[in-house]
């Protein structure tokens, strides 16, 4: 049985740790933000955990792998392609990630220079998350990582665009991405934040408009990467390139555009207690509709029910029963 979901993406542990407000004034971290750290201050704050005042979970993270998660549990097959090192988090990835119904395929690298990548992150009593990202060996993964073999079966293959920062990452895409449609299967791409498209802006319109079944961003993200401000306009330009368009809106219906079909899809507004994960399990949910070859509008829905849900608590991946929620809405 071949996979039915691959994912290529960053691999990184989460380290999350409840302190109180003050420990985070004596350690130096920003509340609230996501802060790219060098190895050695990650290796200061490993060390402050492992002074026994925290009681740290891991967690398997990075975008692709906790959308990867999502599908898991909704009873996808599924595989991540990610670099991590041998050293104990590293393995703790790889088990992690196949406890959770994931087949990490790539072995991890000895002897590697770089320690496996980890986002430190501590969360507050007002609920607040301060993340200290150091990224370490998954941003160097490459098309060596990449075995042609895994996409025989032609899955589905689910990008993100935080790799596009090294060249190497580019070369995994384009190898991947080859290597899946040659099998028949379908290749997409989560655009992953306004600056990453700033960044990369002619590569990911070449992917876009090529190699790409299915696209997923956000106003903000569509609207740079075509450099326009109205979004109607840059999500006609996304359909003249692609075939499947997805525009997510934060409380805003979503709106979803294949083959000259054009649905919205109306967002149940909760209050978020932890808005981490909402964009990973929408495209969970919505890659589930995909693969399963449901309507346009249910795939829409399906994404919205999975990202409700997964704001409602604390972490980036599923806590209830995805698919009896699926159910109980009529769309199983």
């Amino acid at each position: 049985m071949g996979h039915q979901v691959i994912g290529v993406g960053n691999a990184i542990m989460d380290v999350i740790a409840p302190v109180p407000d003050e420990v985070l004034a004596r350690l130096g971290v920003h509340k609230g933000i996501m802060q790219l750290i060098d190895r050695d201050r990650a290796e200061a704050l490993m060390a402050e955990q492992g002074a026994g005042h925290h009681s740290a979970r891991l967690v398997p993270g990075g975008s692709v792998a906790n959308t990867l998660a999502g599908l898991g549990r909704l009873g996808l097959t599924t595989a991540f392609i990610g670099r991590v090192a041998a050293d104990d988090l590293g393995h703790a990835y790889a088990h992690e990630m196949a406890a959770d119904g994931t087949e990490f395929v790539t072995p991890p690298v000895g002897d590697a220079g770089q320690p496996t990548s980890r986002s430190i992150i501590y969360v507050t009593p007002d609920g607040e998350r301060s993340m200290n990202t150091y990224l370490g060996i998954s941003a160097e993964l490459d098309e060596t990582d990449v075995d042609s073999g895994l996409f025989a079966q032609g899955p589905w293959l689910f990008l993100e665009g935080y790799l596009f920062d090294k060249d190497g990452g580019k070369a995994a895409f384009r190898k991947a991405a080859a290597a899946c449609r040659d099998a028949g299967g379908q290749a997409g791409i989560a655009l992953s934040d306004p600056f990453c498209v700033d960044r990369h802006r002619d590569d990911f319109r070449q992917l876009v408009a090529g190699p790409m079944d299915y696209v997923i961003g956000n106003v903000h993200e569509w609207q740079s990467l075509y450099q326009v401000d109205d979004l109607q306009a840059a999500l006609s330009l996304a359909a003249a390139d692609c075939g499947t368009v997805i525009c997510t809106r934060s409380g805003e219906d979503a709106i979803l555009i294949r083959d000259g079909e054009r649905v919205t899809v109306p967002v149940h507004r909760i209050r978020p207690v932890d808005a981490t994960g909402a964009g990973d399990q929408f495209a969970a949910g919505l890659i589930f509709g995909l693969v399963t070859g449901r309507p346009l509008e249910v795939a829409g829905r399906m994404g919205c029910i999975a990202a409700a849900e997964v704001i409602s608590h604390v972490g980036a991946r599923p806590e209830r029963d995805v698919r009896a929620l699926f159910q109980a809405e009529g769309l199983l």
